[in-house]
């Protein structure tokens, strides 16, 4: 009996194993398809360059054996922009004291700025909150008592934060709860806990581009 049962066991992991291949290799020509109908670049392999480059994005620093892969870069609507699937590993012990190890898997957008900015986090509470108080930042309130109550933005610039979620920025946000987005230095950056699918890769480019244009001019105009 014990035999059958790991004959079994065997037996299910192979076909987990060959049905996981067949998504992925499904989701890479997918994205392929994409990139080749948006004359976008398209990259499956690995690329560690590209999550130290990012790195001083918070939602790119966790963890270890960090990558990016499956990316689409170029220009979008006239913007310099990169989407890609992410990884990184955290580790645990179990009650034996044996070591195991987790994969996380996400979906990343990155739009490159023509100036730089400081760090300033808008999305749900707990999604930045445990970082952002590591580094003593508050959560910053606005007159807006739905959108206060609905985000936690988070910036050591508050002026910064003020004009970046004006009244337009404020009501579209509102109106894309599930939006969480990240600005640092060039880069303009919205996560997601989870890896989309492809046809949800172009509509989040949109939105991209979209929290883009809510952005002031005078942000840009300044020396």
């Amino acid at each position: 009996m014990q035999v059958v049962i790991i004959v079994a066991i065997v037996a299910l992991i192979i076909v987990g194993a060959i049905m996981g291949h067949i998504a992925a290799q499904k989701r890479r020509e997918a994205m392929f398809a994409l990139a080749h109908r948006l004359g976008l670049r398209f990259d499956q392999s690995k690329d560690r360059d590209l999550a130290r480059r990012f790195q001083f994005l918070d939602k790119l620093r966790q963890g270890s054996n960090r990558y990016a892969f499956n990316t689409l870069s170029g220009s979008y609507q006239d913007h310099d922009v990169t989407a890609f699937d992410y990884h990184y590993e955290t580790h645990s012990s179990d009650s034996k004291g044996r070591r195991q190890t987790h994969h996380h898997y996400f979906s990343f957008f990155v739009l490159r700025l023509p100036t730089t900015f400081p760090e300033l986090t808008i999305g749900p509470e707990g999604f930045f909150s445990k970082i952002a108080q590591a580094v003593g930042y508050d959560d910053i309130d606005f007159e807006s008592h739905e959108f206060s109550r609905k985000f936690c933005v988070r910036s050591k610039d508050k002026k910064f934060a003020y004009d970046v979620c004006n009244a337009r920025m404020i009501e579209y946000l509102l109106a894309n709860p599930d939006l969480v987005i990240e600005i640092e230095l060039d880069s303009l950056a919205i996560a997601f806990n989870r890896r989309l699918k492809p046809e949800q890769i172009e509509p989040n480019l949109q939105r991209l581009v979209a929290v883009r244009s809510l952005m002031p001019d005078y942000l840009f105009a300044r020396s």
